[in-house]
């Protein structure tokens, strides 16, 4: 089918399911990547005519990553990264930010679709000095992932949990809470807590609209959370300035042309005491 991307000589998996939308290649869509099919393109484009901030979110949140990375790294002293639901590999993956600026960095992703699996371990290559791996997993698997993050990080010394924008897949009925805090649990004191999570804030009901029109597909729902749902996920950690905010006011890089405003996506970093 047109639109169709395997690693060269490689013959497309058959697990991939190209009947399906699924999140990690729509966002590589609205992204401008390449790795995506029909159906992505298909079910990226009905929720982007109605709701078409989703592009700039997409964009914004890469930014995000970037900034909370070098933030841990640099200020905080973090060298453990674990990446979960990392998506399809881009610009400035996790482990190109922290290896950049300390090459010692380890890091861990975790994802669940064949497709990345197989970009991953093509793209997703570290430093000599530090490690990158790969897990296979759903974030609805915690102790599948602490167990194989634990074979290259060093789960008493701190890591950082990054959740960018995985968490609305899981709803509350399916233990979201509960996922993030078993997470948080297996990692020491001095390990952080990196996220944000896609809120209606800002647009209303047009959002409304497209998150039901999206969540009554084939695709995997996304559940959208109030502010004080998701101040809940950081409930017995410290927040780091500024605390809970649009994802473009975290911290953001100086920028004379252009002012950060407020979208419909919320994000926090919070160390664990």
């Amino acid at each position: 089918m047109a639109g169709e991307h395997s690693l060269p000589g490689e013959a497309l998996s058959p697990r991939i399911d190209t009947s399906v939308p699924h999140a990690a290649r729509m966002w590589n869509y609205w992204l401008g990547g390449k790795d995506h099919y029909d159906v992505d393109r298909e079910a990226g484009d009905q929720f982007s005519a109605a709701f078409p901030d989703i592009v700039e979110i997409a964009k914004l949140s890469r930014h995000l990553l970037a900034r909370i990375v070098r933030h841990l790294v640099t200020e905080a002293g973090v060298r453990q990264f674990l990446d979960v639901g990392t998506g399809l590999p881009t610009v400035d993956n996790t482990h190109e930010v922290a290896q950049r600026a300390d090459p010692s960095c380890r890091v861990v992703y975790v994802d669940n679709d064949p497709l990345v699996l197989a970009h991953a371990r093509a793209l997703l290559v570290g430093t000599a000095e530090g490690a990158t791996d790969y897990v296979d997993a759903d974030l609805r698997e915690p102790e599948k992932i602490i167990a194989a993050a634990g074979r290259t990080l060093d789960l008493t010394r701190p890591v950082a949990l990054m959740l960018m924008g995985i968490t609305g897949y899981v709803s509350e009925e399916q233990g979201a809470y509960t996922i993030v805090a078993r997470l948080m649990d297996a990692l020491p004191s001095g390990s952080y807590l990196a996220m944000w999570d896609g809120v209606n804030v800002v647009t209303g009901e047009a959002l409304e609209r497209a998150q039901e029109q999206h969540n009554e597909g084939p695709g995997a729902p996304y559940h959208l959370r109030t502010r004080a749902e998701f101040a809940r996920f950081f409930d017995g950690l410290e927040l780091v300035e500024p605390g809970l905010v649009s994802i473009p006011l975290w911290r953001p890089d100086p920028d004379p042309l252009a002012t950060p405003h407020e979208v419909d996506a919320l994000c926090g970093v919070a160390r664990k005491p």
